[in-house]
């Protein structure tokens, strides 16, 4: 008699407990449809690249060479959100948020002294008939066109014209990152291959308005060319002299369906100290298998400072570059550097990249 009302308290249990699990699964699921239609209707992305890289490097000035699993290597890695929303009339509301982050060690951003959010590109703004205008953090317009015409693209480990121009360690002689903070940027419309970029970033110093970075680009892509004008001046970087600098670069790729040719050449006028610099770069990109390309570029730089020697380095690279699917590509490859005066450097390496 007294097992009757034990066996009458598993159906009540029962109702106790699993209908409410039920309940909150099935209200789980519908969160999940709603969020995922709620993503489609505003066309909301996440994307990226992850690549990494094993080699053996030594620069022109090093002494000992190094042996390492590097993050990035022809790409930087990364991942990103963006999305936006329409607003009629063709107008849009847009944002992007992306993030650079360390494969090899699992670290958020390039380095330690890189913001611990999106530091990679954090803007909004409005997209429409009349261009894009956004407000945030942007990547430098002058480093993309950069990547428009030398093979080796963004690559801060093997693009001899990017190494040259942004990499301390390499002599780098573009003052600034390579990520611009406070900008407020405008992308006109593309008009027979043809746009500009134009922006401008104070520098948020009370009382000194004069303090700013600003820039115009100009970016040509029509049939089998493309080619870049870009000019900018820098007054807020934190690498010294801080009081400013001028560059300019100019630079064309050419398709000829055998290769593609690349050739750019840049100058910058460093305010105060007038240490000026002058770099030229020569490339090509030879597809010599289905998927892959042989990958070559060359770059001197030449550095003019006041009342001393003129100095030159010479940079060369070498790479084979397969793609093994649409999103995964495997490489090679070697890097010559010699400084003036100096023991030249070889580095070379094995790598992967994968985009999502």
């Amino acid at each position: 008699m007294s097992s009757l009302p034990h066996r009458a308290a598993g159906p009540s249990l029962a109702r106790r407990f699993v209908r409410p699990a039920l309940w909150r699964a099935l209200a789980g699921a519908c969160l999940g449809l709603c969020a995922v239609e709620a993503a489609a209707a505003d066309n909301l992305q996440i994307y990226g690249l992850v690549g990494s890289y094993a080699g053996s490097i030594k620069r022109s000035d090093n002494v000992e060479r190094a042996t390492v699993v590097g993050s990035g290597g022809l790409t930087t890695s990364w991942w990103g959100i963006r999305g936006g929303e329409d607003l009629g009339g063709g107008t849009r509301a847009i944002f992007q948020l992306e993030q650079f982050f360390q494969p090899d060690t699992g670290g958020a951003g390039r380095s330690p002294s890189d913001p611990g959010g999106f530091s990679r590109s954090a803007w909004v703004g409005f997209s429409g008939g009349f261009g894009q205008l956004t407000v945030g953090r942007h990547t430098s317009p002058y480093y993309v066109s950069m990547q428009m015409v030398n093979p080796f693209g963004a690559s801060v480990v093997f693009s001899p014209l990017v190494l040259q121009s942004y990499v301390s360690t390499f002599g780098g002689v573009v003052i600034g990152d390579t990520v611009w903070n406070n900008v407020v940027q405008y992308v006109s419309p593309t008009v027979a291959g043809l746009n500009a970029t134009v922006l401008y970033a104070p520098g948020e110093v009370a009382g000194n308005a004069g303090v700013n970075n600003a820039g115009v680009h100009l970016r040509y892509v029509q049939g089998h060319w493309s080619a870049v004008l870009s000019a900018q001046r820098v007054r807020t970087a934190a690498v010294a002299p801080s009081t400013g600098q001028q560059a300019w670069l100019a630079g064309a790729a050419y398709d000829a369906g055998w290769a593609k040719l690349y050739a750019s050449a840049q100058r910058t006028e460093n305010a105060v100290t007038d240490i000026a610099s002058r770099t030229w770069q020569l490339g090509t990109s030879v597809p010599v298998t289905q998927g892959g390309s042989v990958l070559a570029s060359v770059a001197r730089t030449t550095v003019e400072r006041p009342a001393l020697a003129q100095t030159a380095r010479n940079t060369g690279a070498l790479g084979y570059d397969l793609f093994l699917s649409r999103r995964t590509d495997v490489y090679v490859t070697y890097l010559y550097d010699r400084v003036q005066g100096r023991a030249s450097g070889n580095s070379y390496a094995l790598g992967i990249r994968h985009t999502f």
